[in-house]
């Protein structure tokens, strides 16, 4: 495997199997340098989103990067402040804008019960996501999109989509590492043919202090970040690390000349719940 290896969502569009995440990178010279080490590293699927306030200069330094459009992949998504059709329609009509592009290959709902929804009636979330969901298809359809997808979404939230959907999502960005497995959910996932990415696969940094990481990292002659990258790869999961340094970004990318043991895995495996916590969709102040 390399940086330039795929996946296969379910449309049959091909995703880098790792992603260059921007989340807190500032946007100005610190966004727009991590992006530009990252793609002359080899990186070629950059993740950013509205929130971020970085798409600026996410797509400054993709246009001045020089490398084929067709050479890359960038996913943004969907704030909370736009949970209906009109305002989820003119939201990505924005971040094109400030991205410089014509499309995007991957948009996502962010999150699916923002908390000013929760003071409504009862689910609102439900009612929303349905109709900012037929924006996210009509990009689809228009070519504004090359897939959609969610990111944050537990089960219940992926059943009461799927009601109303003519077109399943086809990526689910959640919180996923060796301390927060989210089992059930990854399987759900997979039953539907959803690819599921893991964001903050280092654990927001909280893993790198335990002993059993170490011991692995030390055993394979490899970082611990590395090794916790290789973790969600061996599991088929789509990481997504981040970092705002040039020896990092570089190491981040250097993981695709080892494989995990079975056991080291389940060494891994066991760790969950020893460092982080879930970040439930429906408690999160967002």
């Amino acid at each position: 495997m390399s940086l330039t290896d795929t996946y296969t969502l379910s449309n049959g569009h091909k995703i880098p199997v790792i992603g260059f995440g921007t989340w807190q990178s500032a946007d100005g010279d610190v966004a727009y340098q991590a992006v530009k080490w990252a793609l002359e590293a080899g990186y070629r699927h950059i993740d950013t989103a509205a929130i971020y306030g970085n798409e600026s200069s996410v797509g400054r330094a993709i246009k001045d990067s020089g490398i084929s459009r067709d050479d890359l992949f960038v996913t943004t998504k969907l704030w909370n402040d736009a949970h209906n059709y009109d305002k989820a329609t003119a939201a990505l009509d924005t971040s094109l804008d400030k991205l410089g592009l014509d499309y995007v290959d991957l948009y996502l709902i962010h999150w699916p019960n923002p908390a000013a929804l929760r003071n409504e009636q009862e689910n609102a979330w439900e009612s929303a996501n349905a109709d900012t969901w037929l924006a996210l298809e009509a990009a689809y359809e228009n070519g504004k999109a090359k897939a959609i997808g969610v990111s944050n979404f537990q089960i219940h939230h992926l059943e009461a989509l799927a009601k109303t959907q003519k077109i399943a999502p086809m990526v689910n960005q959640i919180f996923l590492n060796p301390s927060d497995h989210q089992n059930e959910l990854v399987a759900y996932n997979k039953a539907h043919n959803i690819l599921t990415e893991a964001y903050s696969p280092l654990g927001t940094g909280k893993l790198i202090d335990l002993s059993p990481v170490n011991d692995i990292a030390k055993k394979y002659n490899k970082s611990i970040p590395q090794i916790l990258i290789r973790w969600s790869l061996d599991k088929g999961f789509l990481p997504l690390p981040k970092s705002t340094h040039q020896e990092y970004i570089q190491a981040n990318s250097d993981v695709f000349d080892f494989a995990l043991s079975i056991e080291d895995i389940q060494t891994l495996d066991a760790l969950e719940h020893t460092a982080g916590e879930h970040l439930d969709a429906d408690k999160a102040d967002f």
